[in-house]
Order: C-alpha cells, then sequence, then structure tokens
C-alpha cells in the first residue's frame, strides 16, 4: 500500500523572470489539466493555492462547469478528474487540510526546473511513497518558481526533469504529469 499523495499548484509566492516575488494569476487550463494528472495518478487533492479569493472563486466556478454545467453533460468522465480540486488560500492551508482532523505529518516535497540545493532522485522519491507513512503534498509552482522561503521550508526537493537539450522549461501542466509519471507509473 503506498502513501497518500497529493498536489499543490502554488500562485503565491512565487517568483518572477526577475526573482521578484509575485502573485501570478490562475489559468484554466492548470486548473483542468493538473487536476486530470492527478485523478489518473491516483492522487487524493489537488490543491490550487492563491491568496486572491476571487481567484478562488474562479476555481470553484470552473469546477462547478465540469461537475454540473453543460460539460458535465458533454463529457462525464471529466466530473471525476475535477472531484479533487480544493481551492485553498495557502500553502499552509493545503498542507492543515491534508493532515486532516488527525493531524497527520504531511511530508511536503516541491519542484524546481533548476537546480536549488540538495535533491532527492525519483527513485528515491518513489520508494518512499511505498514505505509506510503519513501523506506526502507534491508541489509546484507557477511564473519562474517557488519562492526560496517555500523551498526552504519543504522536507525535500525534487530532482528538476532535464530533457537532452539544454534548454528547460516545461510548462507547469507537462512537469507535473512527469513528475507524477516517474513516481507511481504502473
Amino acid at each position: 500500500m503506498s502513501r497518500r499523495l497529493a498536489i499543490a499548484l502554488v500562485h503565491h509566492p512565487v517568483l518572477a523572470k526577475g526573482g521578484e516575488i509575485v502573485t501570478t494569476a490562475l489559468t484554466n487550463l492548470d486548473v483542468h489539466d493538473l487536476a486530470r494528472s492527478a485523478r489518473t495518478y491516483g492522487c487524493t487533492d489537488y490543491f490550487v493555492v492563491h491568496p486572491i479569493a476571487l481567484q478562488r472563486e474562479l476555481v470553484t466556478k470552473i469546477v462547478s462547469h465540469w461537475t454540473f454545467g453543460s460539460s458535465a453533460q458533454r463529457i462525464p468522465d471529466r466530473k471525476e478528474a475535477l472531484s479533487v480540486v480544493r481551492p485553498v488560500q495557502s500553502l499552509e492551508d493545503a498542507v492543515c487540510a491534508l493532515a486532516g482532523a488527525g493531524d497527520e505529518r504531511v511530508t511536503v516535497w516541491v519542484t524546481a526546473a533548476r537546480d536549488v540545493g540538495k535533491t532527492i532522485d525519483f527513485a528515491a522519491a518513489r520508494r518512499a511513497l511505498e514505505e509506510p507513512g503519513g501523506p506526502v503534498l507534491l508541489v509546484f509552482g507557477t511564473g519562474w518558481g517557488l519562492a526560496p522561503s517555500v523551498i526552504a521550508s519543504a522536507d525535500a526537493v525534487l530532482a528538476p526533469i532535464r530533457g537532452p537539450a539544454a534548454w528547460n522549461h516545461l510548462s507547469v501542466r507537462a512537469a507535473c504529469a512527469i513528475a507524477l509519471d516517474r513516481l507511481r507509473a504502473c
């Protein structure tokens, strides 16, 4: 039996191209596509982390459209994927929600497209997921990546996903799918 795995997409605090801390806008594609990846790989929750209430309300509207609106009638399979989406104000709120009433210890793993310090590789992370223990929250950032404070507070940093080219700037949707496949593929 593997440990419970959830994902989070952080919109604040993240970096702008110049390195300053910013808040990024929500995108429909990120909500929809990360939910599909999360559900495919058995994640129990997909936390969309945004400090702005109107952006969290937008997440709720997007989910509602796919679970109750016209798209729910047209493509009913999407209901199940969007059922894992949880809009929250902060990463701390996501950790608390994942811990649940029993205050179970949540292990936080962050991702980065660049080297940001000591990392664990996907093979070691996969083995850790197969061992007994509390839930793991796998955190992705928007913009130009997670703020240093988020990385510093994590239990581990997963090794960057790299292709054969020197260029490395995957969309967060692609990075999430690749990471989940490396961690949970049959």
